[in-house]
């Protein structure tokens, strides 16, 4: 009897939660509203257009610092009701000025090899590491072969599953040997490794970047990508001609942290001020294309919200917020720095949505939160729909909104994946790479679901 009790009540919140026919044909009236304004005027695009000019925006560098000052001066000329920055201390990475690797023995003595180094690698310093090389696909296999491995370079050339649908699963199967290839390598004496670009074009030569890590047990060994069909000349090399040695050079260093900033910007609530809803991406970008795709992207798109409901007189009964979280590539202190300022601040937090998966066209939102609040949210798809998501499931938000641990839901947003880890960390993540349909049919889709959220809570 109790138990038909607690599932009466529980079905009962459900139908409850539904949107009358009413309400809901306004709900579509306003997301119409929102798309052709996003879609018309193109503002994020146009923003996006003016921070890929400003360059790459890896944390600590002087180019990070004029993008924020761009978003802080935008967010005020918007005249959101409230512009501050957040203080973050950052890691400071610098990359150097050379990076460069070719073969120096053997058959193909003098071949180029398109190489750069992974975020937080020490250098090779004055002197270049030449040795021969190893290639591997997984931790397993270095292990099997660990007397072969001392003096050599080690290739860890394991590619991304070209069969999952989903690429970011994909990526998660092979980022390990980015992350932790030369923790694994010098513990068997290897003097550098050099890692195949964690990518879905097999194609082309460009190195895919992110961040490495070292063990203070554990020497440190330099660290590069390496293009996709370097990698598979070297393995091909390196099974022909035994006598094949390689030599890589590159200058970059490890500063001291670095001052630097969160933008925050937000419209406050007409009815709730102290119910937050914070859309946000990361500002930072790793340094070899413009990082306009990751994640400029979705900052702009983030800002483009509460630019959206502005200009069309939507008042939000609870408080938007947009956050540019400062440093998720190589540290996110900027997610950590603002949800310190979460658990502090006399504010609950409704939910987090998060943009950082590219500017293409939407597809879905993840929500992590109990099973009846994504029922609600799912009971909105009808209006969602029509900025072409097709679907809420259950998932992750994202890197920087999980450190709002007082958030009710944490949200992210999911475009078409098909071609993200083609420009991911690379020099093809260029502000030409983004189509503005697709990337102004996110800020739509978020705006909407803001909106929703803003409007009905949990």
């Amino acid at each position: 009897m109790k138990l038909c009790i607690l599932f009466f009540f529980l079905f009962s919140n459900i139908l409850f939660a539904q949107l009358s026919e009413k309400k809901l044909d306004n709900y579509k009236n306003q997301a119409d509203r929102i798309i052709r304004s996003a879609l018309v005027e193109q503002k994020a695009y146009g923003w996006l257009k003016e921070v890929c000019e400003i360059g790459p925006r890896l944390s600590g560098s002087e180019k990070s610092l004029k993008a924020i000052r761009y978003a802080e001066d935008k967010m005020k000329q918007l005249d959101f009701d409230k512009v501050w920055l957040q203080p973050v201390m950052v890691p400071h990475w610098e990359r150097g000025e050379v990076e460069e690797a070719f073969v120096v023995d053997g058959i193909d003595k003098g071949k180029q090899l398109h190489i750069a180094s992974l975020g937080s690698s020490v250098a090779t310093n004055e002197e270049s590491v030449t040795a021969g090389v190893i290639e591997v696909k997984d931790f397993d296999e270095l292990k099997l072969r660990s007397s072969e491995v001392k003096g050599k370079i080690v290739l860890f050339n394991r590619p991304i599953d070209a069969g999952l649908v989903n690429t970011f699963s994909g990526y998660g199967g092979a980022v390990n040997q980015r992350g932790f290839g030369a923790i694994q390598a010098a513990r068997f004496g290897a003097v550098a490794v050099l890692i195949r670009s964690v990518t879905t074009k097999m194609d082309d030569n460009v190195p895919h970047v992110g961040s490495m890590y070292y063990a203070d047990s554990i020497p440190k060994i330099p660290s590069a990508a390496i293009g996709s069909l370097d990698a598979d000349f070297l393995s091909d090399a390196i099974r022909n001609d035994i006598s094949l040695k390689v030599s890589i050079k590159f200058n970059c260093r490890t500063l001291p942290d670095i001052q630097s900033y969160n933008v925050i910007g937000e419209i406050t609530g007409s009815e709730y001020p102290k119910e937050v809803i914070v859309v946000g991406g990361h500002y930072d970008s790793w340094d070899k294309g413009d990082g306009a795709h990751d994640d400029a992207s979705g900052c702009l798109q983030s800002m483009e919200v509460l630019d959206l409901l502005k200009r069309l007189d939507i008042k939000p009964r609870r408080t938007i917020r947009c956050v540019f979280f400062i440093n998720e590539e190589n540290g996110v202190r900027g997610g950590r720095a603002y949800g310190t300022y979460a658990d502090t601040i006399k504010e609950k937090h409704i939910a987090a949505i998060e943009s950082d998966r590219g500017a293409f066209t939407p597809r879905g939102f993840y929500v992590g939160a109990d099973s009846l609040k994504i029922l609600k949210i799912q009971s909105w798809l009808p209006v969602l729909k029509k900025s072409l998501i097709d679907w809420v499931e259950k998932g992750g938000g994202g890197v920087d909104i999980s450190f709002i641990k007082n958030a009710e839901a944490q949200i992210g947003y999911v475009p078409d994946c098909q071609r993200y880890m083609d420009v991911h960390h690379s020099a093809n993540d260029t502000f030409e790479s983004v189509h503005p349909r697709e990337m102004e049919l996110g800020s739509a889709a978020i705006t909407i679901l803001a909106y929703l959220l803003s409007e009905e809570g949990f």
